[in-house]
């Protein structure tokens, strides 16, 4: 016998339940391309179509083809972020630019996921990562004063969306929560100790399983100890990434054992992940082949490298860029507990 599906969006008594945050997304998002506009941004499109949906070992996209006028059959992908092509703009001459785009990710479906999300996505030229970290203290606040919240809540945890965000580095974050030194299994050169980490771990009272990398015992901990830990009573940037955990941003100059790279929380909540972007074509090369061989390794598939994207590094500025999860952040402005309270029209589930 079939599974019933649930009572659809588009019943009205279920819409009528939802359209207060709707009309709340959409006065976000009009305060939001305001506030770019103020700073001089020009706002882009990029197209949902790419030859490489982008090269992370762990981001499973939506694949389709493109078919020619005499049959010809080429693979394309849904996009899972507008990354790529949002870089060849800057190396075309755009200086600070974002991107309201529809971006899919596939495998993804939760209170805080959902195949077809919304990707604030902005980049200044010349400027330091550390902008960013401004940038999204003030869109935090934004949204708050947008929606009318005085504070933002998810589940039993609540932040303040106008205090100044809390600045912890992720190796501090693993000895407060963790008990871990997380830098003495990273080498000089940013490679990584697994069986140093995986002692720790274990030692710290976290399953380690005989087959899983460093990269899987870094996940383990960020999940159990640290990220229920972030954002409480004020937003937290995690910042400075081990290296192996970045693949697309440039290394702290002083510290080639971290990177460039921060995330931003609240209430527990990943909002936003940001670089300083790496633009050594042969570098970035070399991560997407390492995060492809790992891609196979575990689910037996892997995407093709955008050779277009690599060859615009060598013409890439030095940037720094932002992508923000735009419906978590209009959950946390209005109240919403699930992602498609906020979204217009949610991917029908099956059964």
């Amino acid at each position: 016998m079939p599974t019933p599906l649930p009572s659809p969006w588009w019943r009205p008594e279920n819409h009528q339940d939802r359209r207060p945050f709707l009309l709340a997304r959409n006065r976000i998002a009009k305060a939001v391309r305001a506030w770019f506009e103020a700073e001089d941004f020009v706002e882009v499109e990029a197209a949902a179509l790419q030859i490489s949906p982008g090269n992370e070992a762990h981001l499973h996209a939506f694949a389709t083809e493109a078919v020619t006028l005499d049959g010809a059959h080429s693979p394309l992908y849904l996009h899972t972020s507008p990354e790529f092509a949002c870089k060849k703009l800057l190396a075309a001459g755009e200086r600070k630019i974002f991107d309201f785009a529809k971006v899919w990710r596939n495998r993804e479906r939760g209170p805080l996921h959902h195949p077809e999300f919304t990707m604030l996505e902005w980049y200044r030229a010349e400027q330091p990562y550390e902008t960013l970290m401004a940038d999204c203290a003030a869109l935090l606040a934004l949204a708050a004063e947008t929606a009318g919240a005085k504070r933002f809540e998810f589940r039993d945890k609540v932040a303040d969306p106008f205090a100044a965000p809390d600045k912890v580095t992720v190796a501090q974050a693993f000895d407060r929560f963790a008990g871990l030194d997380l830098l003495a299994t990273v080498a000089a050169d940013g490679t990584t100790d697994r069986d140093a980490l995986a002692a720790a771990a274990r030692a710290a009272g976290i399953r380690v399983a005989a087959d899983d990398t460093w990269a899987d015992v870094f996940s383990r901990v960020m999940v159990e100890r640290v990220e229920p830990r972030l954002g409480i009573g004020r937003a937290t940037i995690l910042c400075e990434y081990p290296v192996a955990e970045a693949a697309l941003a440039r290394p702290k100059p002083g510290d080639p054992r971290v990177a460039e790279r921060f995330e931003l929380y609240a209430c527990g909540v990943e909002l936003a992940n940001a670089f300083g972007e790496l633009t050594d074509a042969a570098e970035q090369r070399r991560r997407f082949a390492a995060e492809m061989d790992e891609k196979a390794r575990v689910y037996g598939e892997r995407y093709p490298i955008d050779e277009d994207f690599l060859a615009a590094l060598d013409h890439m500025p030095q940037a720094s860029g932002s992508a923000l999860g735009f419906d978590r952040l209009v959950m946390l402005a209005v109240g919403a507990r699930r992602i498609e309270q906020v979204l217009w029209v949610p991917v029908t589930e099956t059964p």
